[in-house]
């Protein structure tokens, strides 16, 4: 083998572990943005009990649409692992 085959093989290699490192981060972000989210609702639910059917609805929209943008960049980490 070449230098230059050696250098193509590991340039491959480490785009895998970038794809796997990028799915691993975005799902830790969200992981730690729906805890924060869920902290606040919970907050704001103990300040003002009396709106606590408000404050869930708009707590579970936030949490879907932050679960949404992981799950893109899941997807597209899976693209990049297996679309040459």
């Amino acid at each position: 083998m070449t230098s230059l085959e050696v250098l193509f093989l590991a340039a491959d290699g480490l785009a895998k572990v970038g794809a796997g490192v990028g799915a691993g981060l975005a799902a830790i972000g969200a992981g730690i943005g729906i805890g924060l989210i869920g902290k606040d609702a919970m907050n704001a639910i103990a300040r003002q009990p009396e709106v606590v059917g408000e404050i869930r609805s708009n707590m579970i929209v936030m949490a879907a649409l932050v679960e949404g943008v992981a799950l893109f960049a899941v997807v597209v980490a899976i693209l990049a692992l297996f679309v040459q």
